[in-house]
């Protein structure tokens, strides 16, 4: 949500709309008004300028983008219309006969050549593919797989589990995934996983939105090695500020999970795990280049020493440094690029003292410096405006095995966001401390699990004129969480429950019942009910916007699914409704102190739709891919919430060829509206990436990838560009 310092003009906009970030002062806004431009936009969007793709602005006499033929409204030019039959499959599932914006150039040879040329490719690379392997085999270590059965989920219950016995829709992205893929920004990752949209005003470096089936990002509670990361301003997680480089496992879960983690959890859990040490010392260098100027370097060592390894550790450390490129597409900003620079680090230690007890210890720290376009333009300003982003996470586990049934866990964390501009004066910080005391008995096939639970938020916004009051604001809750869970005979149930209780508004109770039945040993039926809510921020409540009576936002969600998995092979499809109330925007003049508007409980939401996704090995080649269609909407107007497609899909295909590891991924969306009143909409779009990596000698891996290889011009949100295509190459020395 916008915070307004009293510098912008005019008064804040109001609705609700998912997280975004004002240019101004970077902060993330989920508002809208009825002015068709003026919604879900940075504040100069009143401007009226006719905006189009990256690198063409309005004509100053026909407002009219230069080149372009025929005009439409306020979206750009029409381009090409896709039809069925024209693009096969793609244009079935994405008919994106709306307004598109004009392709570069270089991309004029269009779509079709890019599928024909990755198809032969694919079928080039598996024809050899076996051989290949047989003839080097110790390349299996580096091919990517799909998740196997046997793989550990800790995010689902917080009990580690074997994937085989979950009702809940989880995914998994291990290291070796991570590190073939290439990627550098989390958000970019996460967009490859079935369910899961990402929206970002710009590159990477940039203010992004993860949306999870659909749903508000602020609904999607994140850990990073089990230690809470959250905004008691915007509300959520600012994806921009968490490291990649530090990162070694991704779990993904789908579905609202508050009767295991409390507030936020309405749509999923994202939980991050840095790196654990083992084995003999192993350190670690890498660089890489890329475009847009960017520069990498990172360093780490993890291990274990001792008898039988009983100190373990693992330390990190990465700087990149990105030129970026011109994030804007309007004409009033600075024709200049928008970099950023990213410094981070992470250490964790653990200790078994014997074999009943452990200790770990986890440290993540991340410093970002990002420039952007201040919607205020001023010719005579020497540079953009800056934002500056620190993040700290800490934690201190004591595990204790105290026989084979029972066992304990306590914890203490904290997490530290800082988020401040230059020169134009802005700060805001959020301190969240944890504390969980877990036990968890195993009794045959039966487990009981039970926790407590106490969270403590502070929320640091300091005033910078006359207008407003600095706000320096704290609140706890206090959780009493209660799990069972039983699977044998093909049979799994999983319940829990859980009572938080707010120091400012009360209790409120959340409960969740999963069944799954296993058909075959191989084919499994799911179905769940659960209920979740979401606490208001400290802003929405004691901020001069503010309403202190705010309730929590709500929500009932139900899904059934259907699973089969048989070696590295895998299918699913599961059909999902969460209906939220009480929904958090901000409305009109009511019981705040502002003359502007106030934070509301206005609205009702629904996040509907089906997910099918799965894996297949065939001819050495690793296929997946997963498609969603779902319909989130508000419930009282009828209209698609902004910048979230009723369709979207991901393609990929990895294999072995002549000692390298090759990969290829398709990403496409239908078209999206970029504010709540469905005016302005932002046009469909398929991405193409290729990646590729090898081990050269022995202790160094070298890695490529090409992002957006037909160079398409799309926009995830309006008035900002997007990357065009992007290289990036990578070594990395890892001795064995």
């Amino acid at each position: 949500m916008p915070q307004f310092n009293g510098k912008q003009g005019g008064k804040p906009p109001s609705g609700s709309l998912p997280s975004l970030r004002c240019p101004r002062n970077g902060q993330r806004t989920s508002v809208h008004t009825t002015h068709s431009l003026f919604s879900h936009q940075p504040l100069d969007a009143l401007n009226k300028h006719w905006e189009g793709a990256r690198g063409r602005f309005a004509s100053p006499d026909t407002g009219q983008h230069r080149g372009c033929a025929q005009p439409v409204g306020e979206c750009g030019c029409i381009t090409q219309r896709w039809r069925g039959g024209r693009h096969g499959l793609l244009s079935f599932l994405f008919p994106m006969n709306s307004v598109s914006f004009q392709a570069r150039p270089s991309a004029l040879l269009g779509l079709r050549p890019v599928v024909a040329a990755c198809c032969l490719m694919l079928s080039a690379l598996s024809a050899q593919a076996e051989t290949s392997t047989l003839e080097q085999p110790w390349l299996l270590a580096q091919n990517l797989r799909a998740p196997s059965l046997d793989d550990v989920v800790v995010t689902a219950t917080r009990t580690p589990q074997p994937l085989a016995d979950l009702v809940a829709d989880v995914s998994i992205l291990d290291r070796e995934t991570l590190e073939a893929s290439g990627a550098t920004a989390l958000p970019d990752v996460l967009a490859r996983l079935p369910g899961v949209e990402i929206s970002r005003n710009g590159g990477p470096g940039n203010a992004s939105s993860v949306f999870v089936r659909g749903a508000e990002s602020r609904f999607t509670a994140v850990y990073i090695d089990g230690i809470r990361v959250d905004s008691q301003s915007t509300g959520g997680a600012q994806w921009e500020q968490i490291p990649l480089a530090q990162i070694e496992r991704i779990e993904v879960l789908r579905g609202p999970a508050a009767a295991v983690y409390g507030s936020d959890a309405i749509a999923g859990v994202i939980q991050l795990f840095t790196r654990k040490g083992e084995g003999p010392a192993q350190p670690m260098v890498g660089v890489g280049v890329g475009s847009q100027g960017m520069r990498k370097i990172e360093a780490g060592i993890s291990g274990s020493a001792g008898t039988e390894g009983a100190f373990d550790y693992a330390l990190g450390l990465s700087r990149t440094i990105s030129d970026g490129f011109d994030t804007k597409t309007s004409g009033s900003h600075h024709l200049d690029r928008d970099g950023y620079r990213s410094t981070s680090g992470n250490a964790r230690l653990g200790l078994r003292i014997n074999a009943q007890h452990r200790l770990d210890a986890t440290l993540l720290a991340q410093r970002l410096n990002s420039g952007y376009d201040d919607f205020n333009y001023d010719a005579k300003a020497p540079a953009d405006d800056r934002s500056l982003h620190r993040l700290r996470t800490a934690g201190l586990t004591w595990q204790a095995q105290w026989n084979d049934a029972y066992r304990t866990r306590l914890s203490i964390t904290e997490a530290a966001s800082h988020y401040e501009t230059t020169p134009s004066p802005y700060l805001t910080e959020t301190t969240l401390r944890g504390y969980l005391w877990q036990h968890d008995y195993q009794w045959g096939a039966h487990h009981f699990s039970a926790a407590l639970e106490r969270r403590e938020d502070q929320l640091y916004n300091p005033a910078f004129d006359a207008k407003r009051a600095t706000l320096d604001s704290q609140r706890s809750q206090d959780a009493l969480a209660l799990g069972y869970g039983y699977s044998a005979g093909g049979h799994t149930v999983q319940i829990n429950a859980r009572h938080d209780n707010d120091s400012e508004f009360g209790g409120h109770n959340t409960g969740s019942l999963a069944y799954g039945y296993a058909i075959t040993p191989s084919l499994r039926a799911t179905a769940s009910v659960g209920t979740a809510f979401r606490a208001p921020t400290l802003y929405h409540r004691f901020s001069e916007y503010g309403v202190a009576t705010l309730q929590p936002e709500k929500s009932r969600n139900a899904e059934i699914g259907l699973r089969w998995a048989e070696k590295s092979s895998t299918f699913s499809i599961v059909a999902y409704r969460n209906r939220v109330r009480n929904l958090i925007s901000f409305a009109g003049v009511g019981a705040c102190v502002s003359d502007y508007g106030c934070y509301a409980n206005t609205a009702r939401a629904q996040y509907e739709g089906v997910t099918v996704s799965g894996s297949y090995r065939m001819a050495g080649v690793q296929w997946r891919g997963a498609m969603d269609w779902q319909n989130p909407r508000d419930l009282d107007t009828g209209k698609q919430l902004a910048r979230r497609a009723k369709r979207h899909a991901t393609l990929g295909a990895e294999t072995v060829l002549a000692g390298w590891n090759w990969g290829a991924e398709m990403q496409a969306s239908g078209q999206r509206f970029d504010t709540v009143a469905n005016t302005t909409r932002l046009g469909g779009y398929a991405l193409w990436n290729l990646y590729a990596s090898t081990r050269m000698a022995r202790d160094f891996t070298l890695l490529a990838r090409i992002d957006n290889l037909a160079d398409k011009d799309y926009q995830l949100a309006r008035t900002y560009a997007t990357a065009g295509r992007a290289l990036y190459v990578g070594l990395k020395w890892t001795p064995q």
